[in-house]
């Protein structure tokens, strides 16, 4: 982002760099040619995920006697949620697939599910997705009333779930249930429920404002009979998992966040350059000026923040509330500066055949999932004593 950023980074090595100029090279024959026709289907061709896989782009920090990549390095993960922000590519849910799903899958599986589960992950042949929000229960965790019942060597789960990306493609969902009510943060569990298990089935295909071609469904669950070989970890220790993994969600998002910042940026200051008002660029008014400054400072301020932060992560020393500051600042400045993008273009910036528009739209649920900026900053809050 040469004309915005004037610094180089120093976050990552030449091995990433080439990294990147392969997935580059990815999108440009397997994603960028079809993803229109994705938006207006509202989802990904499930092809994708398997050439995403031959190419090593799933599992990077799966073992190689699992078929993946041998390396837990978060940097190749950052490559492609940039990448994939920078085309604009928002229905692929690899970044959901690498950077939420597969640390419960590393962390916590035995070796039994290891062997069952991983090759076909790393394959693109397995796709995850995980099963937090509840229709009446969207931040609040604790409020989660998906019920898991022991009956033997099964679990007889009942409940229903939201807002699950990968939802309709997902064959491995990582659901969040309640299996002891009187025990409260202790009471929940992890249970990996299987495409085709009775009783499983997805209910509507969500209709959203943006992210048009990401599957994104409702999730219900009727008297499924899940083995207790499918529990992940150990019972009434799911909460403890939750939190162990929301801040490497939640600094995947504020990467996404600041990627998005740089590209609607440069976009827009090429069309500032190029766009002509009383015989002149829009650009070289003043206030055009005095605005593209104070977005290119804001867009400069976060991705410094995110790149210390991610720093810090690659070390294991992120914190909760360090993650939760990542996340609702860069999500609060990605959507400010789109607004205000889209304000310079004027009325084309309304029309969806421009980047900025569909970039506004996309946007916006940004400080919505993974946790609310109210949450976050509650999560700060507490942890300042007041």
């Amino acid at each position: 982002m040469g004309q915005v950023l004037k610094y180089d980074r120093t976050l990552f090595e030449p091995e990433h760099e080439l990294f990147r100029e392969s997935y580059r090279a990815f999108l440009d024959k397997h994603v960028a040619p079809y993803h229109e026709q994705w938006e207006k289907d509202k989802i990904v061709d499930r092809g994708v995920w398997v050439e995403a896989g031959k190419q090593g782009f799933l599992g990077m920090a799966v073992p190689e006697e699992f078929g993946g990549g041998g390396t837990d390095d978060f940097r190749y993960n950052v490559v492609l949620v940039e990448e994939t922000v920078a085309g604009r590519y928002s229905g692929l849910g690899f970044s959901l697939h690498n950077d939420v799903c597969l640390p419960y899958l590393l962390r916590l599986c035995n070796d039994e599910q290891k062997q069952r589960w991983l090759p076909g992950f790393c394959s693109g042949e397995l796709i995850t997705a995980i099963a937090m929000t509840e229709p009446g229960t969207g931040s609040d965790l604790q409020g989660i009333k998906t019920r898991a019942v022991r009956d033997g060597d099964h679990y007889i789960l009942n409940g229903s779930k939201t807002f699950i990306t990968n939802g309709i493609h997902s064959d491995l969902v990582i659901v969040v249930a309640q299996t002891d009510p009187d025990k409260g943060a202790l009471g929940f569990s992890l249970l990996v429920v299987e495409r085709g298990m009775a009783g499983f089935e997805r209910g509507r295909h969500l209709d959203k404002m943006g992210l048009d071609a990401q599957d994104t469904a409702e999730l219900s669950f009727t008297d499924v009979r899940v083995p207790v070989a499918n529990l992940l970890g150990e019972e009434g220790q799911g909460f403890v998992y939750l939190m162990q993994n929301l801040p490497q969600e939640r600094i995947s998002i504020a990467v996404m966040a600041a990627a998005a910042m740089e590209a609607v940026l440069e976009e827009t200051l090429q069309y500032t350059k190029d766009r002509k008002a009383f015989g002149r660029s829009i650009g070289s008014f003043q206030n055009s000026r005095f605005l593209l400054a104070e977005l290119a400072t804001e867009t400069t301020a976060v991705r410094i923040m995110i790149d210390e932060f991610l720093k810090l992560h690659l070390e294991e020393k992120l914190t909760i509330e360090q993650a939760a500051m990542a996340k609702w600042w860069s999500t609060e400045q990605q959507v400010k500066l789109i607004d205000r993008c889209l304000q310079l273009h004027g009325g084309y910036g309304y029309m969806r055949e421009y980047p900025v528009a569909r970039a506004y739209m996309d946007a916006r649920v940004q400080t919505i999932y993974g946790g609310t900026t109210e949450i976050m900053k509650e999560i700060i809050g507490r942890s300042l004593g007041v």
